[in-house]
């Protein structure tokens, strides 16, 4: 069935701009009602932003993470809500960044509204939060990440994006996730010299696409070591694939040779996102970790639910 209720912005249109920002709750009371009093007033202060350019695509999408759900929400907790686990392979870990209780999604196809808009919002929260993370990101040619590749391919499309990103059912007896989202964000930087080493063809091979112009490529032998996109793709007991929407960026330094990809994923169920990022640091088979590893490292990992516009709204 279709949702009844409104959802955020979880399934905006890709923009040509965004802010990552992870932010720390302080567990005063005074902190706890200014939070409050500013997430219900977030779809007041986001149509001040975007009413400066009505064609600029401008929205912000909350998360609240697992440990701030209970002391902001006082709502039942969604069924999959929790924090994002550390994944140890042989070779390399997905950490898991503490602190990161709120999660602003803010997008754009100007820079300076993304701006605007956080810095009325960081005002409004003063003290109340502290910053662990912000991420400028930036769309890069036509939808390339910095390793030259297009990225969200497998992204559904038209009427399977509600019915992949947005909760439509009761969780558990509770109707307040219904119209929400599970969102799983992390940051990665990459070597992109050593990337840049590869051949296009070794380059392929890993990513399972082709470079120029984004052609699927045979997955490998069965034991084989599978590319990215092939241990990206998940399917559930009875064998139908599961997608995931993601709205991953570039970001960047050249000064400083800081060189990443910001990955945010919005999705119906969060164990979807969690089997992906397993096959990805564990492998699969176990040992045949997801080779892009090698030269993308993650420096943050967090969880989040994305209510409905309405459970927010109603915060205050």
């Amino acid at each position: 069935m279709s949702c009844p209720v409104i959802s955020q912005a979880a399934i905006a249109p890709l923009s040509r701009s965004a802010t990552f920002l992870l932010l720390e709750v302080s567990d005063t009371l005074d902190s706890i009602n200014t939070i409050r009093s500013t997430l219900s007033g977030i779809s007041g202060l986001a149509k001040n932003i975007a009413i400066r350019d009505p064609g600029s695509s401008f929205s912000c999408t909350v998360g609240i993470g697992s440990d701030a759900w209970d002391v902001l929400t006082e709502l039942p907790r969604p069924a999959e809500l929790r924090p994002f686990p550390v994944i140890s392979g042989n070779v390399h870990t997905a950490v898991s960044t503490p602190g990161a209780d709120l999660l602003f999604h803010i997008r754009a196809d100007r820079r300076d509204l993304c701006f605007e808009f956080e810095r009325q919002l960081m005002v409004r929260l003063g003290d109340s939060v502290s910053v662990v993370d912000e991420t400028v990101g930036f769309r890069y040619f036509d939808a390339r990440d910095l390793l030259g590749f297009v990225d969200g391919t497998a992204n559904p499309v038209g009427p399977d994006v509600s019915a992949s990103v947005l909760v439509e059912e009761c969780d558990e007896g509770s109707s307040t996730s219904i119209g929400g989202s599970y969102c799983v964000v992390q940051k990665y930087v990459h070597d992109l010299n050593g990337w840049n080493a590869l051949s296009a063809e070794e380059q392929e091979s890993i990513i399972g696409r082709t470079k120029f112009d984004n052609v699927e490529l045979d997955d490998a032998a069965a034991g084989a070591q599978k590319s990215h996109k092939t241990l990206n793709t998940i399917e559930d007991d009875v064998g139908v694939e599961q997608a995931i929407l993601r709205d991953n960026m570039p970001f960047g330094t050249p000064g400083s040779k800081e060189f990443g990809t910001y990955f945010i994923s919005y999705s119906r169920q969060l164990w979807v996102t969690e089997k992906m990022l397993q096959r990805m640091f564990v492998g699969d088979p176990p040992g045949k970790h997801d080779r892009i590893l090698d030269f993308s490292t993650p420096l943050t990992g967090a969880t989040f639910f994305v209510p409905s516009a309405k459970v927010l709204d109603d915060l205050g």
